[in-house]
């Protein structure tokens, strides 16, 4: 007679004494990530002692950690640093990075600023570590290239493709207004790859570690100045420089208004009378000409510019109820054209250029011709 299978008791089933459940597993504990926010928290230790070491921390460092998630790389950061100031947008983080330190002496150490990073004014900082909310990427790089006193060095987590447009060159198919911008304010290094199996949920992209170190001292310019006149040439950064300045209205409207700032206060008279009519219409219709075809915009470029997304409403305006009355131009608009026209073809002559084969140099060249003819972007 065959043996009756035997009932193996659930304290054998589950591994756990008194038939108790199993534990669920420490990712789902706490509470479900938001991954709308970014939220992948990473899991592997390795890792994060690598992060925290290519910082090369000093006891005297004060520390700005951008989404601090559960505390992982909080935990070592407080290790080894002075302070630790955590800039956190969710509550249950913020509230769960907190929990880990109470009634330690690291509590002290640790400064929870409950907020959106990008909007919020940072207090003075050393170093930078962050495992990147990927949405962010962009401003946070920006913001930190434009804070002063920069910081020593900042260690960050980004999407892949995104860390390799930081080192994109001339030519390249992810070169940007990010990559001149990194490159000209600072030294970027590549330090590690990460795959997506090191965090908690797994993205669904591979992750990059890069360290920025910005440069000391900093280049002499005005990094808003450099960074306007980068929004322009990159707007469409496939199209030539000529096309970039002349074929948006609104960018020629700008310049035109930052002009005449520039002359008030510089005791510069300006004739501010109208033109011939002929002369009008003919910049009219040779605006029209250089804007056609340009409206499709790069899906790789950061955020568009204002102006940018006031053209196209303009122009979608004009499509849809027709051209109705043009607004004449003055002579102040037409010496500001000649201006660049003369700045873009003569001196530089990078008019035929595009902006995806341009480098440093050739920026930097172009802003000093501009500023040298009284003509800023800020």
């Amino acid at each position: 007679m065959p043996k009756t299978a035997s009932k193996k008791s659930n304290a054998a089933r589950t591994g756990a004494p008194y038939g108790a459940a199993p534990k669920p597993k420490v990712g789902h504990s706490i509470f479900k990530m938001n991954t709308d926010l970014g939220q992948h928290i990473l899991k592997n230790p390795g890792v994060a002692d690598a992060i925290v070491a290519k910082a090369d921390l000093k006891q005297s460092d004060i520390v700005l950690e951008v989404g601090p998630g559960t505390g992982n790389l909080t935990m070592r950061i407080l290790a080894k640093a002075r302070k630790c100031i955590a800039v956190e947008m969710d509550p249950r983080m913020a509230a769960e990075v907190t929990k880990r330190v109470q009634g330690t002496p690291m509590q002290k150490r640790l400064d929870v600023m409950l907020g959106d990073v990008i909007k919020t004014d940072l207090p003075y900082f050393d170093v930078c570590i962050s495992n990147t909310p990927y949405q962010i990427s962009s401003p946070l790089v920006f913001k930190l290239l434009a804070t002063s006193p920069a910081p020593r060095v900042c260690i960050l987590m980004f999407q892949r493709e995104f860390a390799m447009r930081l080192f994109a060159r001339p030519g390249d198919k992810l070169y940007s207004r990010l990559s001149v911008n990194a490159q000209m304010w600072a030294k970027v290094d590549h330090i590690m790859k990460v795959g997506r199996n090191n965090f908690n949920p797994p993205p669904q992209v591979e992750s990059s570690v890069v360290r920025i170190t910005p440069k000391n001292p900093r280049p002499q310019i005005s990094f808003d100045e450099w960074d306007g006149l980068l929004r322009i040439c990159f707007v469409r950064k496939n199209k030539t420089l000529r096309a970039s300045f002349f074929g948006t209205t609104s960018v020629m409207d700008l310049l035109e208004s930052n002009y005449r700032t520039w002359c008030a206060q510089n005791d510069v008279i300006l004739d501010d009378g109208p033109l011939e009519e002929g002369v009008a219409d003919e910049m009219e219709v040779e605006e029209d000409e250089e804007w056609d075809g340009i409206m499709d915009v790069d899906e790789d470029e950061d955020e568009l510019p204002e102006f940018f997304k006031a053209e196209r409403a303009r122009r979608a305006e004009i499509k849809k109820n027709g051209p109705g009355k043009r607004k004449r131009k003055g002579k102040v608009a037409e010496l500001v054209r000649e201006k660049v026209r003369r700045i873009l073809e003569d001196e530089t002559e990078l008019a035929d250029r595009r902006a995806r084969m341009c480098d440093e140099g050739d920026f930097l060249k172009l802003l000093y011709a501009f500023n040298k003819e009284g003509i800023h972007f800020c």
